[in-house]
C-alpha cells in the first residue's frame, strides 16, 4: 500500500505552508501531495489567510519537489472550463517532468460558489457537465500532434483545436473519479479514470462501491484491475495517547471519533486500519492531515506506520 498526503488548504494555509509539507513528504518517502480544490473555509472559523488556487499552487510545488506526485482530490467542473483545464494540467505536467494527476468531480460546496461569484447549476447539470468535461480533456490529450479536435455537446462546444500543449505523460495524466453515487460514477470511472477513489467512508460503504466500479468496468469491457481503487481517511497519530489527544485537539476532534472515522490513534492502530482498507481493495491510502504546522506528525507517519504498510 502506498501512502500520500492529502491536505485542505481552504481551512487556512499559505503556499510556503503547504511548501514544507510537500517538501518533507517527499524528503519521508511518501508517494505523493494532494490538495484539496476549495475557495472557502469550512466549518466556520478565522478564514484567513484566504485561500490558494490549486493549480498555481501545484505548478509552483512542480518546481520545487523533484519525485513526489502532485495533484487534486477533486478540482468541480464549476471552477474552470474544459478546454483551459486540459491545457493548466499538461503546463504543469510538463513543469513537473511528468508527475501530475487529475482528480475531478462535479462540485458540491454551493457556499464557496457564492463567495465568489462562481455559477453553481443543478446536480443533474452539474454531473452533464463533468462527463462532457471528461469526454472534452481526454479527447485533447489523446488527439495525435498535427490533427485537430472538436467536440459538440449540450453544454461546451470546440471547434477545429490545436489541442495543445500536449502533457508529457502518455497517453495523458491519469485521471481520478470517486464518490458515492451506485450507477453514473462507477460508470464514468469505467470509462475515463486510471483510478476510483472513495474517502471518508465507512469500511462496508468502501467495499460495496469498489465492487460496484469493478463490475461497471466489467460491464464496458474494460480489465477491472485496469482501475486502481484508493482510500482517503484522516489522519491523527501519536507515538503514545497523550500526544495522539493533544494532535486530536489542534484539529478539533474528538480520539473516540477519530478512531471510529479514520486512521487515528497509536501507529500501531493506523496501521491496523489501513490493513483493513487494503484488503477492502484500497491499493493506495490518502492520509488527510489536517494540522499543516506539525512535521513531526509526518515523520512519525513515515518511521512507525510506512514501512508496516509498505508490504500490504
Amino acid at each position: 500500500m502506498r501512502l500520500r498526503i492529502f491536505t485542505e488548504p481552504q481551512q487556512g494555509a499559505t503556499y510556503e505552508q503547504q511548501l514544507k509539507v510537500a517538501r518533507t513528504a517527499e524528503e519521508l518517502g511518501f508517494d505523493a501531495y494532494f490538495r484539496s480544490d476549495h475557495y472557502l473555509r469550512m466549518g466556520g472559523g478565522d478564514p484567513g489567510p484566504g485561500p490558494t488556487d490549486a493549480w498555481i499552487t501545484l505548478a509552483g510545488l512542480a518546481r520545487e519537489t523533484s519525485r513526489l506526485r502532485l495533484g487534486t482530490l477533486v478540482s468541480p467542473i464549476t471552477f474552470r472550463l474544459p478546454g483551459p483545464l486540459a491545457i493548466s494540467v499538461a503546463q504543469v505536467d510538463a513543469m513537473s517532468n511528468g508527475r501530475v494527476e487529475l482528480g475531478i468531480g462535479a462540485g458540491w460546496f454551493d457556499d464557496e460558489h457564492r463567495a465568489y461569484g462562481i455559477p453553481f447549476p443543478s446536480t443533474r447539470e452539474r454531473f452533464e457537465r463533468l462527463e462532457e468535461q471528461l469526454a472534452i480533456i481526454t479527447g485533447l490529450w489523446n488527439t495525435p500532434v498535427g490533427q485537430r479536435f472538436s467536440y459538440s455537446g449540450k453544454h461546451y462546444q470546440l471547434s477545429d483545436s490545436p489541442a495543445l500543449p500536449r502533457p508529457v505523460q502518455q497517453p495523458h495524466p491519469p485521471i481520478i473519479l470517486g464518490g458515492f453515487g451506485t450507477k453514473r460514477t462507477p460508470a464514468l470511472a469505467a470509462r475515463y479514470a486510471q483510478e476510483f477513489n472513495l474517502s471518508f467512508a465507512p469500511l462496508d460503504v468502501y467495499r460495496d462501491q469498489v465492487t460496484r466500479v469493478k463490475q461497471a468496468c466489467t460491464d464496458a469491457g474494460r480489465d477491472p484491475s485496469s482501475l486502481r481503487t484508493t482510500a482517503g481517511l484522516v489522519v491523527c497519530c501519536g507515538s503514545d495517547e497523550a500526544e495522539f489527544e493533544r494532535r486530536a485537539a489542534a484539529i478539533g476532534r474528538a480520539p473516540d471519533e477519530l478512531r471510529a472515522n479514520g486512521a487515528a490513534g497509536l501507529p500501531h492502530e493506523v496501521v491496523d486500519k489501513l490493513q483493513v482498507f487494503a484488503g477492502a481493495g484500497a491499493e493506495t491510502a490518502y492520509l488527510q492531515v489536517l494540522d499543516l504546522t506539525d512535521l513531526d506528525h509526518l515523520r512519525l507517519l513515515a518511521a512507525e506506520v510506512m514501512p508496516k504498510v509498505a508490504s500490504v
